[in-house]
């Protein structure tokens, strides 16, 4: 290759869709790489993708339509604690993306809920990391298993979106590697992800992606990732300390070419290594890394694409997801409805319902069945004159004075519509004549921005607590149930008004397939068995993460990580802060029986097992969790700390299964700040139902035993 053709390759195209680049292979994906036709080295795609393939629907000079499947957001993904499941994703994006002509997907991000108001939560799994790769490194298999590269993203410390390409979070190193890198080390090490996207903030005032110690020292020589990295795009201010770095693929590329200020990206690598600040070797080194990973691609093999993947198909897997990962929280014999029972929706998200977030987790889907869609379409006896005021009201006011307009993600924009539309006296006859009534709340966030700690997002505006509180006295007064359904991306407040439903339902961001969802958990054909990966704080001052967005806080340069390891249930649990929902929390329709708990040795490592029985009588699933509590030694650790996890089958009334986890030592290690180790002592395995929920224990012995740490089992 001549030192031009290197060049251009560690450099995207530019910005597709716009004058540099205005066609490109495949209509509205992220980037491309460079074409070097002599070399037959094709252009591949880059394609958005945490909840479904993004690109255009539509093309210009084309009739036809490019629809992708629009699958539940990644939090009620991990709501589901299903491996398996987050394997069938995968596998159906990882289709729909070759079948389109898509040779990446830039898809899983991974990372952590530090604090509840980050604008895209809802595109990452949980606050824990083993949760988090647990279910990434599956998912990539499964897009992998397809042909197509997954690209797990945004490394590292990027949990806010606020300043988000400029911020310097400060970390201890400690918190870094068991929190924040954890995820991306297990997933890597399980599934390895053919790419990885750097992040857009500095870390100790460096940019990630020009971060020799993140990207090569760690990510290559002490895990072994065998892939190549690329920017998020525009990321970092210099492109040959980004090569110097390890960033191999510089996106989208030629950012720079229009401005005064800096050179185009090509340019700055072509001085460097004029100059000899850049090594042609490294440069080499990065080409050698992109081109092992492009002769694996749709593209390099030729492979024909027929822009036509079995959307039906993928349609049943987003629905089966969004099933897997319902969370119900609250149950006082209000759910699942009587068969037949009629009942009225309140609010004006069962019409405009939230499939997901907005920016890159954007999904341009055929349709979006309503929540109200969904349960007419399967005969459900929901208030038709109630539903049919909605649809006449909503109109009305988008036609007037809340008209949609659209962002720069080109989303819609929709002004919050008013809730409180029903006066006292259609309240009671409403409760009249139905047997029970349904409260819809809608939220949605994105890139871009973080949420607001204020009335119509993290708190329930007037009106909404108005009609909620009307609706709950009417209904009530007649002993009927009132049941709220929360369709949202993340933590609202709710310790305020949760007192007000005998049920509440938490349906997340599901999907295209909201409606047929929802329809089928509350009719009872679907026994909700999510449980939460993140929690649910009585209010927002018991969250552990004081410095979020950063400071200054009107403007913030940096984000200290003040809160160290004790994020999420590692702090609630360890400093005895009750939330309102916690960790794994989540109930079914039916009962469940642990028993026989074991802890047995094999070689190394640690079995638990026990079996779960369903007692009760309805068909459902369980997630059972282990966590480990360590023994007190040379550094702080968390009161406990999730190690290990599994869901049942559908079980059958009367049905039990065994279910186990297998544990290393190396496991249990916690960072000293220089090095992992794993000290010796007692350690209690808590077996239960969620963080709070134990319901057996065992311990567990390390000792030092000819110089080396041996497990003891401690026998009762």
């Amino acid at each position: 290759m001549t030192l031009e053709e290197k060049i251009s390759l560690v450099v995207g195209v530019g910005m597709l869709d716009r004058r540099d680049n205005p066609k490109g292979r495949v209509s509205g994906a992220a980037g491309e790489t460079v074409e070097i036709e002599r070399l037959k080295i094709p252009a591949a795609s880059f394609a958005d993708g945490p909840a479904g393939l993004r690109i255009h629907h539509d093309r210009e000079g084309d009739t036809g339509k490019y629809h992708t499947t629009a699958f539940p957001v990644e939090t009620m993904l991990a709501s589901s604690w299903n491996r398996t499941m987050l394997r069938k994703v995968g596998e159906a994006m990882g289709r729909e993306a070759r079948e389109y002509g898509v040779d990446f997907l830039l898809a899983p991000a991974v990372n952590i809920h530090r604090n509840p108001l980050c604008g895209r939560n809802f595109e990452y799994y949980s606050e824990d990391p083993l949760l988090t790769a647990e279910m990434a490194a599956p998912f990539i298999e499964g897009v992998q298993s397809q042909g197509v590269g997954a690209c797990i993203k945004h490394f590292v410390a990027n949990e806010q979106e606020t300043n988000r390409m400029t911020v310097d979070t400060v970390v201890s190193e400690r918190a870094l590697r068991e929190i924040y890198l954890r995820p991306f080390e297990i997933a890597i090490r399980k599934a390895k992800p053919w790419t990885l996207m750097s992040s857009y903030n500095k870390l100790y005032g460096s940019y990630t992606s020009q971060s020799r110690w993140l990207l090569t020292e760690i990510l290559r020589e002490e895990w072994g990732f065998e892939g190549f990295v690329m920017t998020d795009w525009f990321a970092g201010d210099d492109a040959a300390k980004q090569i110097e770095a390890g960033n191999d693929l510089i996106m989208p590329g030629k950012s720079f070419q229009n401005s005064p200020q800096r050179k185009s990206e090509c340019e700055e690598i072509r001085l460097a290594i004029e100059s000899g600040d850049l090594d042609l070797d490294t440069l080499d080194e990065r080409v050698k890394a992109i081109l092992r990973i492009l002769v694996r691609t749709p593209a390099f093999s030729g492979c024909e694409y027929s822009n036509s993947p079995d959307l039906e198909a993928n349609a049943a897997i987003s629905y089966e997801a969004g099933c897997e990962g319902v969370v119900l929280l609250k149950n006082e014999s209000a759910l699942p409805l009587s068969a037949g029972a009629p009942f009225v929706v309140f609010g004006t998200g069962q019409i405009e319902t939230v499939r997901g977030g907005t920016g890159s987790g954007e999904t341009h889907p055929a349709y979006t069945v309503s929540l109200l869609e969904g349960m007419e379409e399967r005969g459900l006896a929901v208030d038709k004159e109630v539903a049919e005021f909605y649809r006449r009201k909503i109109e009305e006011l988008r036609s007037a004075d809340y008209s949609i307009s659209y962002g720069v993600w080109n989303e819609e924009i929709r002004p919050r519509l008013p809730e409180d539309l029903f006066d006292e006296a259609a309240l009671d006859e409403l409760s009249n004549r139905n047997e029970a009534a349904l409260v819809v709340i809608s939220r949605i966030s994105g890139e871009g921005r973080d949420r607001r700690l204020e009335e119509g997002d993290y708190y329930l505006t007037e009106d909404e607590l108005k009609l909620i509180a009307g609706v709950s006295k009417a209904f009530r007064k007649r002993g009927k149930r009132v049941i709220g359904i929360l369709n949202i991306g993340s933590p609202i407040e709710v310790e305020s008004w949760a007192g007000l439903f005998d049920g509440i339902l938490l349906l997340w961001q599901p999907g295209q397939e909201a409606g047929r969802i929802l329809a089928d958990v509350i009719s009872g054909s679907v026994n909700p068995s999510g449980k939460l990966p993140t929690t649910f704080p009585r209010t927002y001052a018991d969250v552990p993460s004081r410095s979020f967005p950063g400071e200054p806080a009107d403007n913030p340069s940096v984000v200290s990580y003040d809160e160290g390891i004790y994020v999420g249930y590692r702090y609630y649990e360890t400093f005895r802060v009750k939330p309102v929902f916690e960790f794994g929390f989540g109930l079914s329709y039916t009962d469940f029986e642990y028993s026989d708990p074991e802890i047995i040795l094999e070689g190394e490592e640690v079995i638990i097992s026990l079996i779960i029985k369903n007692t009760g009588s309805t068909a459902g699933k369980e997630v059972f969790q282990v966590y480990v509590k360590a023994p007190k030694g040379k550094i702080d650790k968390p009161r406990l700390e999730l190690r290990g996890f599994g869901k049942t089958d559908l079980l059958q009334p009367g049905e039990e299964e065994k279910l186990t986890v297998r544990l290393s030592k190396e496991e249990l290690a916690s960072f000293d700040g220089y090095r992992w180790i794993v000290e010796q002592g007692e350690y209690e395995f808590l077996i239960g139902a969620s963080s709070r929920d134990v319901r057996s224990t065992g311990k567990v012995r390390l000792r030092k035993t000819g110089g080396d740490l041996r497990w003891q089992i401690e026998r009762k």
